[in-house]
C-alpha cells in the first residue's frame, strides 16, 4: 500500500482550516448533510449493517466543528 494510500484513508474529517473558508450558508448546509450521514449509519448500525463504526464518532466532530464555526461567525456579526 502507498503512502498516499494510507494519507487519502485517514483523512475522513474536516479540518478547521477548510470549514474557516466556508460561508455561514455553506456552513448551514454542510451541517445538514453531516446530520443526514449520521442519520443514515445510525440505521445501518441499527440493522447491524455498519461497515465503519468509528465514522459515527468522526460524524459527530465534524458536526461539532461546523456548529462551533458557525455560533462563531454569529457572534460576530452581532
Amino acid at each position: 500500500m502507498a503512502v498516499t494510500d494510507r494519507r487519502y484513508r485517514r483523512k475522513q474529517f474536516m479540518k478547521m482550516s477548510e470549514i474557516k473558508d466556508l460561508t455561514l450558508v455553506e456552513l448551514s448546509a454542510k451541517s445538514r448533510d453531516l446530520r443526514q450521514e449520521i442519520f443514515n449509519l445510525r440505521l445501518q448500525q441499527a440493522s447491524a449493517q455498519l461497515e465503519k463504526p468509528a465514522r459515527l464518532r468522526t460524524l459527530r466532530r465534524d458536526i461539532a466543528r461546523v456548529e462551533t464555526r458557525i455560533s462563531q461567525l454569529r457572534n460576530k456579526a452581532a
